[in-house]
């Protein structure tokens, strides 16, 4: 289905995004991957489902390096047909007890850095009339939860970025929309499992248990791989005209 394009994925190494780059790749796209740690692995999982493969290791809170993982992408495949805006951080604390420089690298990271690609990327998409972007926002894009201040005006920050990209962008062929993901068992979501497992004493069963009970009424995680499916819905012919949608898939959590 998207034999011939080209998907860039941020924080592509592990969790969400891994999954993402994995569902695109399973469809024919060329991909190019980035994140922190070692790509090896990662980049194998792609060549593995016959798809072509590059990385490039941009620390997406600076906005050069952002324009140069583009340039890579245009370079190595010729275009970048997809962008998925999925690099991200999170610190948890009280406004103020927050690290002003933990605000700073969240909303860098979590919020800038997908202006910056899509800047990059859209003159591209344009001359094409054909192009998605993809914002992982997070069910925190639409309600808040304490302590999450940076986390929650960023992901609300990138709703907002995705519903004004999809507008400027209406009469093309240039989609924009954001996936917002509950609690996926990604390694980011499993430091706070044994947080709170280690705070409350409690097995790391129970302390799953605890953590989904209190916000997600399906009381299970959402998958990578579900995740992926929704990605490619949004990048094929069907997803035409989906545009500047905030899509929650989150057990139930933004409904009560």
């Amino acid at each position: 289905m998207l034999q011939g394009k080209t998907a860039l994925v941020t924080g592509s190494t592990s969790g969400i995004g891994l999954g993402l780059a994995k569902a695109l790749a399973s469809q024919g796209a060329n991909i190019v991957m980035n994140g922190f740690g070692d790509a090896d692995g990662p980049m194998a999982e792609i060549k593995a489902l016959g798809a072509a493969v590059s990385y490039h290791g941009a620390d997406m809170s600076k906005p050069a390096e952002i324009e140069d993982l583009v340039r890579h992408a245009e370079a190595t495949f010729g275009a970048v047909d997809i962008l998925v805006n999925n690099a991200g951080i999170q610190h948890v604390a009280r406004i103020e007890n927050f690290p002003p420089e933990r605000w700073d690298a969240i909303i860098a990271i979590n919020l800038s850095s997908a202006f910056h690609a899509s800047r990059f990327a859209l003159p591209g998409m344009l001359s094409r009339n054909w192009g998605r972007i993809l914002n992982v926002a997070s069910v925190h894009g639409l309600v808040a939860s304490a302590e999450k201040s940076a986390y929650v005006a960023a992901k609300h920050g990138l709703v907002g970025l995705t519903k004004v990209t999809a507008l400027e962008n209406a009469t093309t062929g240039v989609t924009c929309n954001a996936i917002c993901p509950g609690w996926v068992l990604t390694p980011l979501v499993q430091k706070q499992v044994d947080a709170k497992a280690a705070a409350l004493g409690v097995s790391n069963a129970e302390a799953t248990a605890l953590l989904l009970g209190e916000k997600e009424p399906s009381l299970q995680f959402t998958t990578p791989e579900e995740l992926g499916a929704l990605a490619v819905f949004l990048c094929s012919a069907a997803g035409n005209n989906v545009r500047g949608v905030a899509w929650n898939m989150d057990g139930g959590w933004a409904a009560q």
